[in-house]
């Protein structure tokens, strides 16, 4: 259960954070600008002008589950190059194709497997990874490595399996991105999301107060828009334990059960006090269940109103829509990628929030702690 006054008390938050998580997430702009400096010096520029027979994007354990998607929703079905999601090296890769992975595991014998037989037939790879472990050695020198620059937690690196991603397909000129300008706009939203800003300025604050003490019902309006929704439900796992749903519109409308429970009044108790009065466990020891939250995610420049229903054929009156209209305008050249981009680094900080005023990070939170403001900014990250 969420203490809103503790996520108001920035000394306290940044005293509980004794891994460093926030200051890891405010790395965000600095994961992808490192990223395109690691594949300048790596030559995935060189990649320009080739026509591949085949893109395949591994998807490893890690960031990349939620990466690839991603950018395999920007790209489309008019992509010109064939996009192959596998996880593992196909039996007919050859010298004709391109082959990304990212990883944050040195020693994933899989990937080295697949790096292997990838170089071994000559294909283009280019492969994020730690600098050293078997996938590097499997790489052979020959395949194109983006060591991490900015150190974080395995957890945190969705921003740098992204950049990697995006550099590479820019390379062969099938979606134009430009890692500085995305990390500009991740510096913003990392700077109006400092745990110094109240919750009323706070986007991420904002967000963790909507989602508090409810099951987050996550459903995208457009392809990136799901894959950003599938993405902020493993970070709202990973660090809140809020367990929620992701799926598209289409999907969560045909989802009967769900519907049926959705259309049901909520019976409140007003006088029910969450603190003083906790719910006491019934039947068999189960807790009752949070009640849901819709949240419909949309990047698209469509109205995300006019989308739901051409796609789902209904609305849900109860349900708040993340398009950030306001923070990436329409017609804003990559608006799309922008605001995807903002959407998971906003879930990646509100997901900390929860976890560290609901006390499931930290181990020595204490409200009464006198911190020294300061202090608590240089844990933090930059103000």
């Amino acid at each position: 259960m969420l203490d809103d006054s503790l996520l108001e008390d920035s000394a306290a938050l940044a005293e509980a954070d004794t891994a460093g998580l926030l200051r890891s997430a405010a790395t965000a702009g600095a994961q992808f600008r490192s990223t395109g400096q690691a594949a300048a010096e790596a030559g995935v520029a060189t990649l320009e002008g080739s026509r591949p027979r085949a893109l395949v994007l591994l998807i490893r354990p890690g960031s990349s589950v939620y990466a690839v998607p991603l950018v395999n929703a920007l790209l489309g079905p008019a992509c010109p190059v064939p996009v192959v999601v596998a996880t593992e090296a196909p039996s007919w890769i050859g010298p004709l194709d391109v082959l990304v992975a990212h990883t944050a595991d040195a020693a994933d014998r899989e990937l080295a497997d697949s790096v292997s037989r990838a170089v071994r037939r000559g294909c283009e790879v280019v492969l994020s990874a730690p600098g050293e472990g078997p996938i590097v050695a499997a790489g052979a020198g020959a395949a194109r490595l983006l060591e991490p620059r900015v150190p974080v937690p395995a957890g945190l690196d969705f921003p740098r399996a992204l950049a990697t991603l995006l550099v590479t397909v820019t390379a062969l000129g099938l979606l134009k991105a430009d890692l500085e300008e995305l990390a500009t706009d991740l510096d913003r939203e990392l700077e109006r999301d400092h745990l110094s800003h109240e919750s009323f300025v706070n986007p991420a604050k904002a967000l963790a107060l909507r989602l508090a003490d409810h099951t987050p019902l996550l459903w995208g309006v457009d392809a990136p828009g799901t894959a950003v929704a599938h993405y902020a439900v493993a970070t709202l796992a990973a660090h809140a334990a809020v367990i929620g749903h992701a799926a598209d519109v289409a999907e969560a409308a045909s989802a009967t059960g769900l519907q049926r429970v959705l259309a049901r009044p909520v019976q409140a108790d007003i006088f029910h006090d969450p603190f003083d009065d906790p719910v006491e466990a019934t039947g068999g020891g189960a807790a009752l269940p949070a009640p849901p939250r819709i949240l419909l995610l949309a990047t698209e420049e469509t109205d995300p109103a006019d989308a739901v229903m051409r796609h789902a054929g209904r609305g849900w009156a109860s349900a708040d829509t993340l398009h950030l209209v306001e923070e990436i305008p329409p017609g804003t050249p990559n608006a799309v990628l922008r605001r995807a981009a903002l959407l998971a680094t906003r879930f990646d900080l509100a997901a900390l929030y929860l976890g560290l005023a609901g006390r499931v990070l930290g181990s020595d939170l204490n409200t009464d702690l006198d911190t020294d403001p300061d202090g608590a900014r240089q844990l933090s990250g930059p103000a």
